[in-house]
């Protein structure tokens, strides 16, 4: 594949992405894609069939792009803690896209069981690549119930995206995240506490 071919594919992908979370998977037509790229439909159909192969494009973008941002709290986190709190980070830094469409892993998880689309499972990988990495790190910290707390955080995380995004408040999401950093310290203490 060449590199101009290459690149439109790429486009039309992060496209996607981006229509599909800002409009949802059900609302976003192949016309919609095609015109955001400025694409010829036979140019369009060139790189994809069918929405269906778009969708999987997108779900591999952002499990991508998920698994890097991982790696890259991981190398840059010197405790399970700070990586930890990257985590919980996260909403603050991205707090008004989740304020205008919600979480991207969680509405287009929530969209595709709605809909029953076979998609659904290789989405749901999205969350699992977060819950095993939060599970490391609490494994790390020395908890002996480290699942359930990456479950925990992953649930909450869902709660304030979704209700950030109901009631499109700022201070809502700034406010739950300094709990969960104090929800984060009483872990950490309870952890050394058992050591």
């Amino acid at each position: 594949m060449n590199k101009p071919t290459t690149a439109t594919r790429a486009r039309i992908v992060e496209t996607a992405d981006r229509l599909f979370y800002e409009r949802g998977y059900g609302h976003t037509s192949f016309t919609d894609i095609a015109a955001a790229v400025e694409l010829s439909r036979g140019n369009f159909y060139y790189h994809f069939k069918t929405k269906d192969d778009i969708l999987a494009a997108v779900i591999e973008l952002r499990r991508e792009k998920t698994q890097a941002m991982l790696d890259a709290w991981a190398a840059s986190g010197a405790t399970p803690i700070e990586r930890i709190g990257r985590f919980i980070n996260m909403m603050v830094m991205n707090a008004p896209a989740i304020r205008r469409n919600g979480c991207p892993v969680g509405t287009l998880c929530t969209e595709l069981a709605k809909l029953e689309h076979p998609a659904r499972p290789q989405a749901n990988t999205l969350f699992s690549l977060f819950r095993a990495w939060l599970c490391e790190q609490f494994q790390q910290l020395g908890a002996a119930d480290a699942d359930s707390l990456a479950m925990h955080l992953l649930a909450r995380s869902q709660g304030i995206a979704t209700l950030a995004n109901a009631f499109d408040d700022a201070a809502f999401i700034q406010h739950e995240v300094s709990q969960l950093h104090q929800w984060l310290k009483a872990r950490e203490e309870s952890c050394l506490l058992f050591r």
